[in-house]
């Protein structure tokens, strides 16, 4: 697909400089630099600021040297993100810190946390509110942090005997101190497709959404599954509707809670739709037409995918024949 790394988390081209991981004294030689950089979260949402070089819709992550005292209230050792510039860049969780301001309930949390050792200015955000305000570097940062240390925070102990794992590899494994199991962070792989027939594209809506918003059917791909054949089995779990052919276009890491999201084109070869309840709430084919009015907010009820997502990526590109 053209511009297909255009999605939000799409790469940016990030050394990650793994051959660092296991290199403790090569790492902290260079946590001893000046240009050492830190990034921190706090339950999942990382520290940023207005970016107003860029514009007041424009947001920075913030990098702050590993001596700042922000850094001091993380419990655990930090983890290695990469380099930038020649300088190392880690992720710290102060998710233990209890703010003034809880973290609200839904879809998207608004809530916003001012610690009181951050800069100026600088306050925790819902990663979900940043998708088109981030450039790709901090984008791509922000999702590799996210991802990874919401890993840590659900795998402290060993899979396969239960005794509790150190963490290894600056922050990238885990080994069981009991029978020396070797754990690794998760990405679960998902098919996101955009399902058409004709003029016609098939959308649907899950229950907790924002009202009226539809978006492209996604689900996980199983063990021994291959990316196409879990494109019809989901379609077909979700909405009775039969695909035939399939192409894989393009790809985009969503670290809600750490997944690897396949964008996928399928044709249909049936109409009829049996939803499954379970699955999803309710789904429609919907027109070109439609969907340009959609997009241009002129279409009462059908609120497409926010920006920013691989779905709304998929969608827009359909509409101006830009798929393959």
């Amino acid at each position: 697909m053209r511009q297909a790394e255009e999605v939000t988390f799409g790469g940016s081209g990030l050394d990650r400089a793994a051959e660092l991981r296991g290199d403790v004294p090569g790492l902290a030689a260079l946590m001893q630099r000046p240009g050492a950089r830190g990034v921190v979260f706090w339950r999942g949402k990382p520290l940023t600021a207005d970016d107003a070089s860029r514009g007041t819709s424009c947001a920075e992550l913030l990098r702050l040297p590993l001596d700042h005292p922000l850094l001091g209230a993380a419990r655990a050792r930090p983890v290695l993100l990469g380099r930038e510039a020649g300088e190392v860049v880690l992720a710290y969780d102060i998710s233990a810190w209890e703010p003034d301001a809880p973290q609200e309930e839904g879809f998207v949390d608004p809530s916003v946390q001012v610690h009181p050792d951050a800069p100026e200015g600088a306050r925790f955000v819902e990663l979900r509110t940043l998708l088109l305000a981030l450039t790709p570097r901090d984008a791509e940062l922000a999702a590799t942090a996210k991802a990874i240390l919401g890993w840590h925070d659900t795998h402290g102990f060993c899979a396969r005997c239960g005794s509790a794992s150190d963490v290894t590899q600056a922050g990238w494994q885990r080994v069981c101190r009991s029978c020396g199991g070797q754990h690794f962070p998760r990405t679960d792989p998902v098919v996101i497709m955009l399902i058409t027939r004709g003029n016609a594209c098939l959308l649907g809506r899950s229950p907790g959404w924002p009202e009226g918003m539809y978006s492209c059917l996604a689900g996980f791909i199983e063990p021994g599954e291959t990316v196409e054949a879990a494109v019809r089995r989901e379609v077909m779990e979700e909405t009775g509707v039969e695909v035939g052919p399939v192409s894989l276009l393009t790809s985009q890491p969503w670290p809600w809670p750490s997944s690897l999201m396949l964008g996928c084109h399928g044709e249909a070869t049936s109409e009829a739709i049996t939803i499954d309840p379970v699955e999803i709430e309710a789904a429609q084919w919907v027109s070109r037409e439609r969907l340009a009015d959609a997009f241009a907010g002129l279409e009462p009820g059908l609120v497409p995918a926010r920006r920013g997502s691989i779905a709304n990526h998929l969608l827009r590109n359909w509409l101006a024949d830009r798929l393959e």
